[in-house]
């Protein structure tokens, strides 16, 4: 494992974002983990977050696009945290793009915040975490209506690799099955308990047996094929 990933996987337990236990997901599904980029919110953590994410698509998908595209509401920080430190850490400047829920009809007028998207923009879209894949749903017609731009895939912080809502496939490779585009995460659940299981953390086991078997359990009801 890339040590910033690993790195990243003690980030997330740290800042509170990963935990573990029992909850009850949007979907209705009960998980024994849970994460929640909301809980990013000092600006160390911001910038931290930013620079894994930099690194994780620099690894991915090279410097050749030219958007970041965060969609709201959790989206827009992602993008804009993501894009100073791509400047930072990889001297190329990347332009930031979100979407409005609303159309605004004054002023900075439209549905985008940040840059306008141009025919022949290479866009990269940023999200925190995927489970069914709606979210894509909302945001890909959004940005082919904008211009004609090429997506050149998709960036999560963690790949659940459970089954989506429609079909065994995780929810990353239905986008990428459905939309065409690559898509990736920097790290995966798979990473997270190779990290995480029977290893200490500041002190603490934070992926006892106990833990470890509800993970198995859950992931022989909703893993992906």
């Amino acid at each position: 494992m890339d040590a910033y990933k690993q790195e990243f996987i003690e980030f997330m337990v740290e800042s509170n974002v990963l935990k573990f236990g029992d909850f009850t997901l949007k979907s209705g599904r009960k998980s024994p983990f849970f994460m929640n980029a909301g809980a990013y919110v000092t600006g160390y953590q911001l910038k931290k977050l930013g620079e894994y994410y930099a690194k994780a698509i620099h690894n991915t998908y090279g410097d050749d696009f030219d958007v970041l595209f965060g969609p709201a509401y959790k989206g827009i920080p992602l993008s804009v945290t993501t894009a100073i430190a791509y400047s930072e850490l990889y001297g190329k400047e990347i332009r930031y793009c979100s979407n409005r829920k609303e159309v605004k009809d004054h002023g900075d007028t439209g549905i985008l915040l940040g840059s306008k998207l141009k025919d022949g923009d290479r866009v990269v879209i940023i999200e925190d975490v995927t489970t069914s894949g709606k979210s894509i749903e909302e945001t890909f017609p959004i940005i082919q209506a904008q211009a004609n731009v090429e997506i050149v895939g998709l960036i999560v912080s963690l790949n659940r690799m459970e089954k989506g809502l429609n079909t065994d496939m995780s929810a990353l490779d239905e986008i990428q099955s459905t939309y065409g585009f690559k898509t990736s995460a920097i790290v995966t659940m798979q990473d997270v308990i190779e990290a995480l299981y029977n290893k200490e953390i500041k002190g603490n086991v934070i992926i006892d047996d106990t833990i470890k078997a509800a993970i198995d359990a859950y992931y022989e009801q909703y893993g992906a094929k």
